[in-house]
Order: structure tokens, then C-alpha cells, then sequence
């Protein structure tokens, strides 16, 4: 199986017990009704990217659902968790790309969501054997990085929160979800 669609989402779940927190950050980001299985960071080649609206529809109940999925927990009142998924793709559609997931404590979605795409794009140049520089790849005006020829486009959903004030669980999650 070759996944032809791909979806970004995100959610944040509060309980008191630990995996009714997981559960309810899956339901948050509207994958709750699946049976995930978590898959490495290849994005293939050809697959288009859709909304998030448009790929929960096109889920069903019990499907098996393979994620790439970033998560991350606490039960400390008021500390801060985050969960990203950073994206990266080359110019050239014929050519895969890459998912990165990073979990942090103590940075905000923002400073989180960056440095997953720094990553993804740095283990894309990695994998392809393209020389690249994190420094001085980034073309700040354009947005893009370029290295070796390519012009790469990155991205990423983040979600981040602080733990419960009453010490219930706060799970947070981000997933890149494939569909067939």
C-alpha cells in the first residue's frame, strides 16, 4: 500500500487517567473512531495533501490507519508540553519526502513547530544524499529552503498546551495521517 492522501491534524485531551487523556486528544483531532498504527517519516512521492475536513470524512470506523504521530503527556499542573510534526518536500513531486516528529517540555508551539521542520528538512537532505546546511539553506525572503538545486517547502501542525492546574492528565498530539 502506497498512501495517494495525506492529512495534518492535532488535538489536546484533560483526565484524570492517563490513557482517557490520549483518547480524548485522538477524538480532538478527529482520528479517534481509527485503529493507528504508527509508520516511520516517508512522505511518497505523488501524494496529495488535503484538509483536515475533507480526510476525516474519508475515515471509517475501525479502519486501520497507519500515522506518523508525535505525542506527549504530563500530569504536572501548568508545564508545558508539545507534540509537532514537521514537513518537507522537494520541488520535485517525483521525489519522496519527509515527516519529522518532535516532543518537547518548556517550548511553545511556535519555537516547537520550527524545529520539527528544521528536521524534517535536514533528514530529507540526509536521506536523498543532498549536501545541505541548515544555516544557510534557508531563504528567508522566499520561505523555502534551497540546497543542491532543490527548492524544498516545509511545514508543520503543532500543538501545544500546559499541564491541567488540578494535576489531571494533558496529553497533546500531532499526526500526519495517510489514506489510500
Amino acid at each position: 500500500m502506497t498512501p495517494t492522501k495525506i492529512f495534518f491534524t492535532k488535538g489536546v485531551g484533560v483526565h484524570k487517567d492517563r490513557i482517557a487523556s490520549f483518547e480524548a486528544a485522538l477524538k480532538d483531532a478527529g482520528i479517534e473512531r481509527c485503529n493507528l498504527v504508527c509508520v516511520s517519516s516517508i512522505f511518497p512521492p505523488n501524494c496529495k495533501i488535503i484538509s483536515r475536513e475533507e480526510g476525516i470524512k474519508l475515515l471509517k470506523p475501525g479502519q486501520i490507519t497507519y500515522v506518523v504521530l508525535a505525542r506527549n503527556e504530563t500530569a504536572e499542573p501548568n508545564r508545558l508540553i508539545s507534540a509537532a510534526i514537521g514537513f518537507a518536500k522537494t520541488s520535485d513531486s517525483n521525489l519522496y519526502g519527509y515527516l519529522s516528529e518532535h516532543h518537547a517540555y518548556g517550548e511553545v508551539a511556535k519555537k516547537s513547530g520550527e524545529y520539527a521542520e528544521d528536521l524534517a528538512a535536514t533528514m530529507l537532505a540526509t536521506t536523498l544524499g543532498l549536501q545541505f546546511n541548515l544555516d544557510t539553506a534557508w531563504d528567508d525572503r522566499k520561505q523555502e529552503y534551497i540546497a543542491s538545486g532543490y527548492i524544498t517547502r516545509t511545514s508543520h501542525v503543532c500543538q501545544s498546551s500546559e499541564g491541567n492546574k488540578d494535576g489531571l492528565w494533558t496529553t497533546v498530539i500531532a499526526a500526519a495521517v495517510f489514506l489510500e
